[in-house]
């Protein structure tokens, strides 16, 4: 038998997470119900974690916010307080996995709970935003959505069907139990792009053959939160951080930016790293028709990568902007970390020669690091694209070398 965290606001929506209960019930586990609704009273079952609670969690109270009447701030303090009081839980071994329901207020408040906790850990949500933009419910972690179909408002002959399956859903992840590796292997994360995809195999397995475990992440702002957010939760070992480019996103406000906190987890938790500036020579955005117009002045390189992908070349400015960025990272990491800089282009598309191809703006790069990086921080140069072999083994070569620093 296992215990199920249902999290949701039980005030305005009691009979439909009435109904949640009963089947997660009349499957042999138990409930533990967070009362996340602030409106009124939940009386449709007995709560465990009252919404006061939660709201003391989120640092206010349920009178307060019941007295300031306004649902955007409640929302953040109730967010607040389910990611704080479901973490707080799950540390102390209370519950095996979660579930809610909600639109998109209430989804909000049910995955900010969800997204407190490690990846791994069971997690699904009936949601009415299940197709739309999940980026903001779902964030970095293993959350799964259930698109609500109908809205959550009533157990009727759509939903009944909906909320059955989604209680099947979270019984049926905690009673699955992941085999065990008889062999786990100490892991390495490493960042890949379209563009760095021959680089990053061949990384893969050499430091395969060496003995790890290599997790590789597609860089497109998702992927670098989420490799960013294992090595905050300790379950990495090194950072092999070949493709780089959701800076150039965060500096050109492109799609697929990563946050300015990329390339700092590893930094954080003192762990080996090997930075390369893969990518940062193109922005990415979507359809044509998506492009800014102030990048829509005749200077600028486009590509279409895909219809849905359009990339944009970076110049020089925002090459040395990242540069300096990236040297302000390094300098606040305690851990091993270095620099391997390929001489002949930094994805395929700047190779010698190709569309991309811009070594006045790769310079800029290169010279804006080496300005502002602290002494003792070691930055390599090869005079190789950055998808040749000689490239990916003397990047394998320098990332066993950092290892074997820690």
């Amino acid at each position: 038998m296992a215990k199920i965290l249902m999290v949701g606001a039980f005030d305005t929506k009691g009979p439909e997470y009435a109904f949640l209960r009963e089947q997660i019930l009349a499957k042999g586990h138990e409930v533990l119900a967070m009362n996340t609704g602030v409106v009124g009273e939940a009386e449709a079952f007995a709560v465990d974690i009252a919404a006061d609670e939660v709201a003391t969690a989120g640092g206010s109270s349920l009178a307060a916010l019941r007295a300031a009447s306004d649902r955007g701030a409640a929302m953040k303090v109730m967010s607040a307080g389910a990611a704080a009081v479901a973490r707080r839980l799950h540390d102390a071994g209370r519950f095996d996995g979660i579930v809610g329901m909600g639109g998109s207020g209430g989804s909000s408040v049910v995955t900010a709970a969800m997204r407190a906790l490690p990846v791994g850990v069971p997690k699904v949500c009936v949601s009415t935003v299940a197709s739309g933009d999940t980026a903001p419910y779902v964030g970095a972690k293993d959350v799964t959505l259930i698109p609500s179909i109908v809205d959550v408002a009533g157990v009727n002959r759509i939903s009944r069907v909906i909320f059955a399956r989604a209680a099947g859903a979270i019984c049926g992840m905690v009673e699955a139990v992941p085999p065990q590796a008889v062999d786990d292997k100490p892991i390495v994360v490493a960042s890949m792009f379209g563009n760095t995809t021959e680089c990053v195999n061949a990384c893969v397995e050499t430091l395969s053959e060496a003995g790890y475990e290599v997790l590789v992440f597609h860089a497109t702002g998702t992927g670098g939160k989420t490799m960013e957010s294992l090595v905050d939760e300790g379950l990495v070992d090194a950072v092999l951080d070949i493709t780089t480019t959701e800076w150039a996103d965060e500096v050109c406000d492109g799609v697929f930016s990563a946050g300015p906190d990329r390339l700092s987890a590893a930094g954080r938790a003192g762990l080996p790293q090997l930075i390369v500036p893969g990518c940062v020579d193109m922005a990415n955005f979507g359809g044509m028709d998506t492009v800014p117009e102030r990048f829509k002045d005749g200077s600028r390189t486009f590509y279409e990568w895909n219809p849905a992908v359009t990339l944009m070349r970076t110049n020089a400015e925002e090459n040395a902007r990242m540069g300096e960025i990236f040297a302000g990272k390094a300098n606040a990491a305690q851990g091993p970390v270095a620099f391997l800089l390929p001489l002949k282009g930094v994805s395929i598309l700047d190779g010698d020669g190709e569309m991309f191809c811009d070594r006045d703006a790769d310079g800029a790069f290169f010279a804006a690091l080496k300005e502002n990086l602290d002494d003792g921080i070691a930055v390599y140069e090869i005079d190789h694209n950055i998808n040749d072999p000689q490239f990916a083994a003397r990047a394998c070569e320098l990332m066993l070398e950092l290892i074997a620093q820690k």
